[in-house]
Protein backbone atom coordinates (compact mmCIF):
# COMPACT_ATOMS: atom_id res chain seq x y z
CA UNK A 1 0.00 0.00 0.00
CA UNK A 2 2.92 2.38 0.60
CA UNK A 3 4.37 2.46 -2.90
CA UNK A 4 1.12 3.23 -4.79
CA UNK A 5 0.45 6.06 -2.33
CA UNK A 6 3.98 7.45 -2.65
CA UNK A 7 3.96 7.38 -6.45
CA UNK A 8 0.49 8.95 -6.58
CA UNK A 9 1.62 11.89 -4.43
CA UNK A 10 4.81 12.24 -6.49
CA UNK A 11 2.78 12.27 -9.70
CA UNK A 12 0.62 15.00 -8.15
CA UNK A 13 3.75 17.13 -7.81
CA UNK A 14 4.57 16.55 -4.16
CA UNK A 15 8.12 15.88 -2.97
CA UNK A 16 8.03 12.33 -1.59
CA UNK A 17 10.51 10.24 0.37
CA UNK A 18 9.91 6.49 0.48
CA UNK A 19 11.56 4.95 3.55
CA UNK A 20 11.99 1.19 3.81
CA UNK A 21 14.26 -1.05 5.86
CA UNK A 22 14.73 -3.36 2.84
CA UNK A 23 17.82 -2.03 1.09
CA UNK A 24 17.09 -4.18 -1.99
CA UNK A 25 13.73 -2.49 -2.55
CA UNK A 26 15.28 0.93 -2.04
CA UNK A 27 18.01 0.16 -4.59
CA UNK A 28 15.43 -1.09 -7.11
CA UNK A 29 13.25 2.00 -6.68
CA UNK A 30 16.27 4.29 -6.97
CA UNK A 31 17.00 2.71 -10.36
CA UNK A 32 13.43 3.41 -11.46
CA UNK A 33 12.17 -0.13 -10.96
CA UNK A 34 9.02 -1.38 -9.26
CA UNK A 35 8.45 -4.51 -7.16
CA UNK A 36 4.63 -4.27 -7.38
CA UNK A 37 2.74 -5.24 -10.53
CA UNK A 38 0.14 -2.52 -10.00
CA UNK A 39 2.84 0.17 -10.09
CA UNK A 40 4.62 0.18 -13.49
CA UNK A 41 8.37 0.65 -13.42
CA UNK A 42 7.98 3.50 -15.89
CA UNK A 43 5.85 5.39 -13.35
CA UNK A 44 8.61 5.00 -10.75
CA UNK A 45 11.32 5.96 -13.21
CA UNK A 46 9.44 9.12 -14.22
CA UNK A 47 9.06 10.48 -10.66
CA UNK A 48 12.62 9.51 -9.74
CA UNK A 49 13.91 11.37 -12.79
CA UNK A 50 11.75 14.42 -12.07
CA UNK A 51 13.10 14.55 -8.51
CA UNK A 52 9.67 14.13 -6.91
CA UNK A 53 10.45 10.71 -5.41
CA UNK A 54 13.46 9.48 -3.47
CA UNK A 55 13.77 6.04 -1.87
CA UNK A 56 15.97 5.64 1.19
CA UNK A 57 16.63 3.53 4.27
CA UNK A 58 17.44 6.64 6.32
CA UNK A 59 14.74 7.77 8.76
CA UNK A 60 16.41 11.18 8.91
CA UNK A 61 14.66 11.96 5.63
CA UNK A 62 11.57 12.56 7.78
CA UNK A 63 13.07 15.83 8.96
CA UNK A 64 12.44 17.28 5.50
CA UNK A 65 8.78 16.20 5.44
CA UNK A 66 5.53 17.86 6.50
CA UNK A 67 3.42 14.67 6.50
CA UNK A 68 4.37 11.10 7.40
CA UNK A 69 2.37 8.00 6.40
CA UNK A 70 2.88 4.70 8.22
CA UNK A 71 2.23 1.95 5.68
CA UNK A 72 3.64 -1.24 7.20
CA UNK A 73 2.40 -4.84 7.46
CA UNK A 74 0.11 -5.90 10.31
CA UNK A 75 0.23 -9.72 10.25
CA UNK A 76 -0.71 -12.16 12.97
CA UNK A 77 1.48 -14.71 14.73
CA UNK A 78 1.13 -18.49 14.77
CA UNK A 79 -1.53 -18.22 17.49
CA UNK A 80 -3.58 -15.71 15.42
CA UNK A 81 -2.71 -12.83 17.77
CA UNK A 82 -1.95 -9.40 16.26
CA UNK A 83 1.68 -8.67 15.45
CA UNK A 84 2.16 -4.91 15.68
CA UNK A 85 5.94 -5.06 15.70
CA UNK A 86 6.19 -3.28 12.33
CA UNK A 87 3.89 -0.47 13.50
CA UNK A 88 5.83 -0.10 16.74
CA UNK A 89 9.16 -0.12 14.89
CA UNK A 90 7.96 2.56 12.46
CA UNK A 91 6.68 4.78 15.28
CA UNK A 92 9.97 4.37 17.14
CA UNK A 93 11.82 5.43 14.01
CA UNK A 94 9.63 8.51 13.68
CA UNK A 95 9.53 9.98 17.17
CA UNK A 96 13.22 11.05 17.39
CA UNK A 97 12.66 13.03 14.15
CA UNK A 98 9.18 14.32 15.01
CA UNK A 99 8.83 18.10 14.90
CA UNK A 100 6.14 20.67 15.61
CA UNK A 101 3.64 20.85 12.78
CA UNK A 102 4.16 17.31 11.55
CA UNK A 103 1.14 15.31 10.36
CA UNK A 104 1.33 11.55 11.01
CA UNK A 105 -1.22 9.21 9.38
CA UNK A 106 -1.36 5.50 10.15
CA UNK A 107 -2.73 3.48 7.22
CA UNK A 108 -2.01 -0.10 8.31
CA UNK A 109 -5.12 -2.17 9.04
CA UNK A 110 -5.40 -2.84 12.75
CA UNK A 111 -7.75 -3.08 15.73
CA UNK A 112 -9.59 -0.04 17.12
CA UNK A 113 -7.37 1.86 19.52
CA UNK A 114 -4.03 1.24 17.84
CA UNK A 115 -3.49 4.84 16.74
CA UNK A 116 -4.14 6.33 20.17
CA UNK A 117 -3.09 3.45 22.44
CA UNK A 118 0.04 2.25 20.61
CA UNK A 119 1.29 4.86 18.14
CA UNK A 120 0.46 8.08 20.02
CA UNK A 121 2.35 7.22 23.25
CA UNK A 122 5.45 6.31 21.25
CA UNK A 123 5.34 9.53 19.24
CA UNK A 124 4.80 11.57 22.39
CA UNK A 125 8.12 10.33 23.76
CA UNK A 126 9.44 13.18 21.63
CA UNK A 127 8.03 15.58 24.20
CA UNK A 128 5.42 16.79 21.71
CA UNK A 129 1.70 16.30 22.29
CA UNK A 130 -0.65 14.86 19.66
CA UNK A 131 -3.37 17.28 18.64
CA UNK A 132 -1.40 20.20 20.05
CA UNK A 133 2.14 20.11 18.70
CA UNK A 134 1.59 17.63 15.86
CA UNK A 135 -1.43 16.10 14.14
CA UNK A 136 -2.23 12.39 14.22
CA UNK A 137 -4.88 10.47 12.28
CA UNK A 138 -5.85 7.06 10.96
CA UNK A 139 -6.93 6.50 7.36
CA UNK A 140 -7.29 2.86 6.26
CA UNK A 141 -5.70 1.77 3.01
CA UNK A 142 -8.12 0.52 0.39
CA UNK A 143 -5.84 -1.08 -2.16
CA UNK A 144 -7.29 -3.99 -4.14
CA UNK A 145 -4.34 -5.65 -5.94
CA UNK A 146 -4.88 -6.34 -9.62
CA UNK A 147 -7.61 -3.75 -10.16
CA UNK A 148 -7.18 -0.88 -12.58
CA UNK A 149 -10.64 0.66 -12.14
CA UNK A 150 -10.34 1.49 -8.42
CA UNK A 151 -6.97 2.88 -7.42
CA UNK A 152 -5.40 5.11 -4.77
CA UNK A 153 -6.48 8.19 -6.76
CA UNK A 154 -10.23 7.48 -7.03
CA UNK A 155 -11.13 5.13 -4.16
CA UNK A 156 -12.91 7.13 -1.42
CA UNK A 157 -10.87 7.68 1.75
CA UNK A 158 -12.00 7.44 5.38
CA UNK A 159 -10.15 9.66 7.87
CA UNK A 160 -10.36 10.02 11.64
CA UNK A 161 -7.98 12.23 13.64
CA UNK A 162 -7.27 12.68 17.34
CA UNK A 163 -8.74 16.18 17.03
CA UNK A 164 -11.07 17.79 14.47
CA UNK A 165 -8.09 19.79 13.22
CA UNK A 166 -6.06 16.61 12.69
CA UNK A 167 -8.99 15.07 10.80
CA UNK A 168 -9.38 18.12 8.60
CA UNK A 169 -5.69 18.36 7.81
CA UNK A 170 -5.33 14.64 6.97
CA UNK A 171 -8.49 14.77 4.87
CA UNK A 172 -7.25 17.76 2.91
CA UNK A 173 -3.95 16.06 2.14
CA UNK A 174 -5.56 12.80 0.98
CA UNK A 175 -8.18 14.73 -0.96
CA UNK A 176 -5.40 16.25 -3.04
CA UNK A 177 -5.10 12.89 -4.81
CA UNK A 178 -8.58 13.40 -6.25
CA UNK A 179 -10.70 10.84 -4.37
CA UNK A 180 -13.62 11.77 -2.10
CA UNK A 181 -12.82 11.90 1.62
CA UNK A 182 -15.22 10.84 4.36
CA UNK A 183 -14.30 12.23 7.78
CA UNK A 184 -15.29 10.40 10.98
CA UNK A 185 -15.21 11.39 14.62
CA UNK A 186 -12.11 9.49 15.76
CA UNK A 187 -9.30 7.14 14.74
CA UNK A 188 -11.17 4.28 16.45
CA UNK A 189 -14.15 4.71 14.12
CA UNK A 190 -11.86 4.75 11.08
CA UNK A 191 -10.00 1.67 12.35
CA UNK A 192 -13.25 -0.21 12.93
CA UNK A 193 -14.61 0.77 9.52
CA UNK A 194 -11.73 -0.99 7.80
CA UNK A 195 -12.29 -4.12 9.86
CA UNK A 196 -16.00 -4.07 9.03
CA UNK A 197 -15.20 -3.90 5.30
CA UNK A 198 -13.04 -7.02 5.45
CA UNK A 199 -15.09 -8.96 8.01
CA UNK A 200 -18.13 -8.42 5.77
CA UNK A 201 -16.26 -10.19 2.99
CA UNK A 202 -14.94 -12.92 5.29
CA UNK A 203 -18.40 -13.76 6.62
CA UNK A 204 -20.01 -13.83 3.17
CA UNK A 205 -17.23 -15.96 1.72
CA UNK A 206 -17.68 -18.37 4.64
CA UNK A 207 -21.41 -18.49 3.94
CA UNK A 208 -20.92 -19.44 0.32
CA UNK A 209 -18.13 -21.90 1.23
CA UNK A 210 -20.48 -23.67 3.61
CA UNK A 211 -23.22 -23.72 0.99
CA UNK A 212 -20.74 -25.17 -1.51
CA UNK A 213 -20.10 -28.10 0.83
CA UNK A 214 -23.84 -28.61 1.23
CA UNK A 215 -24.40 -28.40 -2.53
CA UNK A 216 -21.85 -31.17 -3.08
CA UNK A 217 -23.91 -33.45 -0.81
CA UNK A 218 -27.21 -32.39 -2.38
CA UNK A 219 -25.95 -32.90 -5.93
CA UNK A 220 -26.45 -29.21 -6.79
CA UNK A 221 -24.02 -26.94 -8.62
CA UNK A 222 -23.27 -23.96 -6.34
CA UNK A 223 -21.83 -22.00 -9.28
CA UNK A 224 -25.14 -22.25 -11.14
CA UNK A 225 -26.95 -21.26 -7.95
CA UNK A 226 -24.78 -18.15 -7.52
CA UNK A 227 -25.28 -17.17 -11.15
CA UNK A 228 -29.04 -17.50 -10.76
CA UNK A 229 -29.14 -15.50 -7.52
CA UNK A 230 -27.00 -12.79 -9.12
CA UNK A 231 -29.80 -11.94 -11.54
CA UNK A 232 -31.59 -10.17 -8.67
CA UNK A 233 -30.86 -6.46 -9.06
CA UNK A 234 -31.19 -5.65 -5.36
CA UNK A 235 -30.56 -7.25 -1.97
CA UNK A 236 -27.85 -9.63 -3.20
CA UNK A 237 -24.12 -9.43 -3.87
CA UNK A 238 -22.34 -12.50 -5.29
CA UNK A 239 -19.46 -14.13 -3.43
CA UNK A 240 -17.74 -17.27 -4.64
CA UNK A 241 -16.35 -20.32 -2.82
CA UNK A 242 -12.81 -21.58 -3.09
CA UNK A 243 -9.85 -23.24 -1.41
CA UNK A 244 -9.86 -20.65 1.37
CA UNK A 245 -9.09 -16.97 1.85
CA UNK A 246 -5.73 -15.25 1.62
CA UNK A 247 -3.97 -11.96 1.31
CA UNK A 248 -3.25 -9.33 3.92
CA UNK A 249 -6.87 -8.50 4.80
CA UNK A 250 -9.66 -11.05 4.77
CA UNK A 251 -7.75 -13.87 6.41
CA UNK A 252 -6.07 -11.63 8.99
CA UNK A 253 -8.27 -8.70 9.99
CA UNK A 254 -11.08 -10.65 11.70
CA UNK A 255 -8.53 -11.95 14.21
CA UNK A 256 -7.45 -8.42 15.06
CA UNK A 257 -10.98 -7.55 16.12
CA UNK A 258 -11.60 -10.87 17.90
CA UNK A 259 -8.39 -10.41 19.88
CA UNK A 260 -9.27 -6.85 20.86
CA UNK A 261 -12.87 -7.77 21.71
CA UNK A 262 -11.70 -10.15 24.44
CA UNK A 263 -10.31 -7.16 26.33
CA UNK A 264 -13.96 -6.15 26.75
CA UNK A 265 -15.12 -9.67 27.74
CA UNK A 266 -16.81 -9.94 24.35
CA UNK A 267 -16.55 -12.97 22.08
CA UNK A 268 -17.14 -12.47 18.36
CA UNK A 269 -18.74 -15.86 17.73
CA UNK A 270 -20.10 -15.00 14.30
CA UNK A 271 -16.74 -13.70 13.06
CA UNK A 272 -14.79 -16.63 14.50
CA UNK A 273 -17.23 -19.16 13.02
CA UNK A 274 -16.70 -17.61 9.58
CA UNK A 275 -12.94 -17.86 10.02
CA UNK A 276 -13.31 -21.50 11.07
CA UNK A 277 -15.29 -22.32 7.90
CA UNK A 278 -12.80 -20.55 5.64
CA UNK A 279 -9.82 -22.23 7.32
CA UNK A 280 -11.40 -25.64 6.74
CA UNK A 281 -11.52 -25.24 2.95
CA UNK A 282 -7.91 -26.30 2.19
CA UNK A 283 -8.62 -29.54 4.06
CA UNK A 284 -11.70 -30.08 1.93
CA UNK A 285 -9.73 -29.46 -1.26
CA UNK A 286 -7.28 -32.18 -0.21
CA UNK A 287 -10.25 -34.50 0.38
CA UNK A 288 -11.41 -33.77 -3.19
CA UNK A 289 -7.91 -34.55 -4.46
CA UNK A 290 -8.08 -37.92 -2.72
CA UNK A 291 -11.48 -38.57 -4.32
CA UNK A 292 -10.02 -37.69 -7.72
CA UNK A 293 -7.05 -40.00 -7.21
CA UNK A 294 -9.38 -42.83 -6.21
CA UNK A 295 -10.76 -42.70 -9.74
CA UNK A 296 -7.32 -43.57 -11.07
CA UNK A 297 -6.63 -46.11 -8.29
CA UNK A 298 -3.78 -43.97 -6.92
CA UNK A 299 -3.10 -43.19 -3.26
CA UNK A 300 -2.10 -39.72 -2.16
CA UNK A 301 1.19 -41.03 -0.77
CA UNK A 302 2.15 -42.35 -4.21
CA UNK A 303 0.85 -39.37 -6.15
CA UNK A 304 2.42 -36.38 -7.87
CA UNK A 305 0.10 -33.39 -7.59
CA UNK A 306 0.43 -30.27 -9.72
CA UNK A 307 -1.00 -27.11 -8.13
CA UNK A 308 -2.06 -24.37 -10.54
CA UNK A 309 -1.97 -20.89 -8.99
CA UNK A 310 -0.45 -20.02 -5.61
CA UNK A 311 -1.15 -16.27 -5.49
CA UNK A 312 -3.90 -15.37 -3.03
CA UNK A 313 -6.13 -14.09 -5.87
CA UNK A 314 -6.07 -14.38 -9.62
CA UNK A 315 -3.82 -12.30 -11.86
CA UNK A 316 -1.63 -10.83 -9.10
CA UNK A 317 1.91 -11.53 -7.87
CA UNK A 318 1.16 -11.64 -4.13
CA UNK A 319 1.25 -15.07 -2.38
CA UNK A 320 0.72 -13.83 1.20
CA UNK A 321 -1.47 -16.18 3.24
CA UNK A 322 -2.58 -17.94 0.07
CA UNK A 323 -4.75 -21.03 0.68
CA UNK A 324 -2.39 -22.79 -1.72
CA UNK A 325 0.20 -22.77 1.05
CA UNK A 326 -1.95 -24.89 3.33
CA UNK A 327 -3.11 -27.17 0.50
CA UNK A 328 0.50 -27.88 -0.45
CA UNK A 329 1.58 -28.45 3.16
CA UNK A 330 -1.26 -30.89 3.77
CA UNK A 331 -0.42 -32.78 0.58
CA UNK A 332 3.28 -32.99 1.45
CA UNK A 333 2.50 -34.05 5.00
CA UNK A 334 0.48 -36.95 3.62
CA UNK A 335 3.36 -38.03 1.41
CA UNK A 336 2.48 -36.57 -1.97
CA UNK A 337 5.04 -35.07 -4.33
CA UNK A 338 3.92 -31.52 -5.08
CA UNK A 339 4.77 -29.34 -8.06
CA UNK A 340 3.24 -25.98 -8.88
CA UNK A 341 2.82 -23.55 -11.74
CA UNK A 342 2.10 -19.86 -11.36
CA UNK A 343 3.08 -17.29 -14.01
CA UNK A 344 3.24 -14.56 -11.33
CA UNK A 345 5.04 -16.37 -8.49
CA UNK A 346 8.43 -17.84 -9.50
CA UNK A 347 9.32 -19.04 -5.97
CA UNK A 348 6.88 -20.21 -3.28
CA UNK A 349 7.86 -21.01 0.30
CA UNK A 350 5.86 -23.42 2.45
CA UNK A 351 6.33 -25.38 5.67
CA UNK A 352 8.15 -24.52 8.84
CA UNK A 353 4.94 -24.90 10.84
CA UNK A 354 2.76 -27.53 12.51
CA UNK A 355 1.27 -28.59 9.18
CA UNK A 356 4.61 -29.38 7.54
CA UNK A 357 7.67 -29.01 9.73
CA UNK A 358 10.35 -28.70 7.09
CA UNK A 359 10.69 -25.22 5.51
CA UNK A 360 10.56 -25.84 1.77
CA UNK A 361 11.17 -23.61 -1.22
CA UNK A 362 9.38 -24.60 -4.43
CA UNK A 363 10.03 -23.29 -7.94
CA UNK A 364 7.29 -22.68 -10.49
CA UNK A 365 7.30 -25.29 -13.25
CA UNK A 366 6.53 -24.57 -16.91
CA UNK A 367 3.02 -25.66 -17.87
CA UNK A 368 3.58 -28.29 -20.54
CA UNK A 369 1.89 -31.41 -21.80
CA UNK A 370 4.70 -33.41 -20.25
CA UNK A 371 4.22 -32.07 -16.73
CA UNK A 372 0.42 -32.39 -16.97
CA UNK A 373 0.76 -36.06 -17.89
CA UNK A 374 3.40 -36.57 -15.20
CA UNK A 375 0.98 -35.39 -12.51
CA UNK A 376 -1.50 -37.91 -11.16
CA UNK A 377 -3.78 -34.99 -10.31
CA UNK A 378 -3.92 -31.30 -11.20
CA UNK A 379 -5.59 -29.00 -8.66
CA UNK A 380 -6.55 -25.46 -9.59
CA UNK A 381 -6.33 -23.26 -6.50
CA UNK A 382 -6.04 -19.81 -8.08
CA UNK A 383 -7.57 -19.41 -11.52
CA UNK A 384 -5.23 -17.03 -13.36
CA UNK A 385 -6.80 -15.95 -16.64
CA UNK A 386 -3.54 -16.40 -18.54
CA UNK A 387 -3.66 -20.19 -18.09
CA UNK A 388 -5.19 -22.27 -20.91
CA UNK A 389 -7.57 -24.50 -18.96
CA UNK A 390 -8.73 -26.28 -22.10
CA UNK A 391 -5.13 -27.42 -22.51
CA UNK A 392 -5.03 -28.48 -18.86
CA UNK A 393 -8.27 -30.47 -19.04
CA UNK A 394 -7.22 -32.09 -22.30
CA UNK A 395 -3.91 -33.44 -20.99
CA UNK A 396 -4.32 -33.93 -17.23
CA UNK A 397 -5.41 -37.40 -16.06
CA UNK A 398 -7.73 -35.89 -13.45
CA UNK A 399 -8.44 -32.30 -12.36
CA UNK A 400 -9.74 -30.77 -9.13
CA UNK A 401 -11.08 -27.28 -9.80
CA UNK A 402 -11.60 -25.28 -6.60
CA UNK A 403 -12.49 -21.97 -8.28
CA UNK A 404 -14.60 -22.94 -11.34
CA UNK A 405 -11.78 -22.01 -13.71
CA UNK A 406 -12.81 -24.80 -16.08
CA UNK A 407 -16.37 -23.50 -16.48
CA UNK A 408 -15.72 -22.27 -20.01
CA UNK A 409 -13.99 -25.45 -21.15
CA UNK A 410 -16.01 -27.50 -23.61
CA UNK A 411 -15.78 -31.17 -24.43
CA UNK A 412 -15.22 -34.13 -22.15
CA UNK A 413 -14.89 -33.10 -18.50
CA UNK A 414 -15.76 -36.38 -16.83
CA UNK A 415 -12.37 -36.34 -15.13
CA UNK A 416 -12.89 -32.84 -13.67
CA UNK A 417 -14.12 -32.55 -10.09
CA UNK A 418 -15.31 -29.07 -9.17
CA UNK A 419 -15.63 -27.77 -5.64
CA UNK A 420 -19.28 -27.13 -4.83
CA UNK A 421 -20.63 -29.15 -7.74
CA UNK A 422 -21.92 -32.70 -8.31
CA UNK A 423 -19.31 -35.32 -9.07
CA UNK A 424 -19.05 -36.11 -12.78
CA UNK A 425 -21.13 -39.13 -13.87
CA UNK A 426 -22.53 -39.24 -10.32
CA UNK A 427 -25.23 -41.83 -9.79
CA UNK A 428 -27.35 -42.94 -6.89
CA UNK A 429 -27.75 -39.48 -5.38
CA UNK A 430 -30.77 -37.24 -5.08
CA UNK A 431 -31.76 -35.81 -8.48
Amino acid sequence: MGLPLAIAFAQAGRRVYGIDIDARKVALLSRGGSYIADVPSQAVADVVKSGHFTATTDYDALRACDAIFICVPTPFNAMRAPDLSFVVSAAEGIYPRLDRGHLVILQSTTFPGTTQEIVQPILERSGLKAGVDFDLAFSPERIDPGRADWTVTNTPKVVGGVTPESTQRAGALLGALGAPVHCVSSPRVAEMSKLLENIYRSVNIALVNELALLCERMNIDIWEVIHAASTKPFGFMPFTPGAGVGGHCIGVDPYYLSWKAREFDFYTKFIELAAEVNQSMPFHVVDLIEQALDRTHTTLRDATVLVLGVAFKRDIDDPRNSPAERVIELLMHRGATVLYHDPYIPVFEVGGNVFYRKPTKLLSQPLSEEILRKANCVVIVTGHRSVDYSFVVRHAPVVVDSCNATAGVSGNKQHVIRLGAPLPDDTGRLP
